[in-house]
C-alpha cells in the first residue's frame, strides 16, 4: 500500500511562522511536524509514499529528499501556486498512487494512530478515522452508526485527516482545484465509506497556539522523536 501525505497549503492560519517556512517544516519536539507521520508510516510498514507541495515547496524537498533517512521512498507531487486544495491535490498525484487504494494523511496533525494497512471492503470507496471533536470544532464533521460514515444520523465525530481511498472515488472530476468533503458526501449517500472513532492521542496543528502547546506536550514527555 501507498501513503500520501498533504503539504503543499500555504498555512494561512499559521502566519507569520509560514511566511518563510512551509508548515509541514514548523517544528514540535524538536522535529519538523512532517517527520512525526512518516516515522509512523515507516513503522506501520508503508514505505512507498507521496508529498505533494506548493507554497516553498523547494525547502520541504530539499529537507526530506528521497525519504532514506526515514526508512522510506518519496515521490513528490508539485502543484501550481495557490496549490489545489484537497481533492484536487489527490487527483494530481494519482499516477503516483497507483490503481490500488491507498491512505491520505493530512500533514498538519499529530496522532499516535497506527497506520496499519486497511483494505477496503468490496464497493468501498473511502474509509474514514474519526476523533472526538475538539474545543475548536465543537459540531464535528460526520456521523458514524455501525461501521458507516454518514452526513447525519449517528454520533457526530471530526475527521482526523486520515483516510483510506479508492482511485474510483476521483472518476469523473475535474482538473485543477476542487475540495475533497464534496466527494466524500456523495459517496456516504451512496453508503460507500466506512469509518472508525479513533480515541488516541489527535492535535490537529492549525494554528500557532496548537503548535505551541504540541510542543510543550511533548517536551513533558520528553519525546524528541516521532513514534
Amino acid at each position: 500500500m501507498k501513503a500520501m501525505i498533504l503539504a503543499a497549503g500555504r498555512g494561512e492560519r499559521m502566519r507569520p511562522l509560514t511566511d518563510h517556512t512551509p508548515k509541514p517544516l514548523l517544528q514540535a519536539g524538536g522535529r519538523a511536524l512532517i517527520e512525526y507521520p512518516l516515522q509512523a508510516l515507516h513503522k506501520a510498514g508503508i514505505h512507498k509514499l507521496v508529498v505533494n507541495y506548493a507554497w516553498l515547496g523547494e525547502q520541504l524537498v530539499g529537507y526530506l529528499g528521497d525519504g532514506s533517512r526515514w526508512g522510506v521512498s518519496i515521490s513528490y507531487s508539485p502543484e501550481p501556486p495557490g496549490a489545489l486544495e484537497t481533492g484536487g491535490g489527490i487527483k494530481h498525484a494519482l499516477p503516483l498512487l497507483g490503481e490500488a487504494p491507498f491512505l491520505v494523511v493530512n500533514g498538519d496533525i499529530w496522532t499516535d494512530y497506527p497506520y496499519l494497512p486497511k483494505p477496503l471492503s468490496a464497493g468501498q470507496l473511502a474509509h474514514l478515522v474519526l476523533v472526538d471533536n475538539p474545543p475548536h470544532h465543537p459540531e464535528g464533521d460526520f456521523a458514524l452508526r455501525d461501521g458507516e460514515v454518514s452526513e447525519d444520523g449517528g454520533l457526530r465525530l471530526t475527521f482526523s485527516g486520515i483516510g483510506w481511498y479508492h482511485p474510483a472515488l476521483f472518476d469523473a472530476t475535474p482538473d485543477g482545484p476542487f475540495p475533497l468533503a464534496p466527494l466524500l458526501r456523495a459517496a456516504m449517500r451512496d453508503g460507500r465509506v466506512s469509518g472508525e472513532h479513533y480515541t488516541g492521542v489527535w492535535m490537529d496543528i492549525g494554528t500557532p497556539q496548537r503548535l505551541a502547546e504540541l510542543d510543550r506536550q511533548l517536551a513533558g514527555r520528553g519525546v524528541t522523536h516521532g513514534r
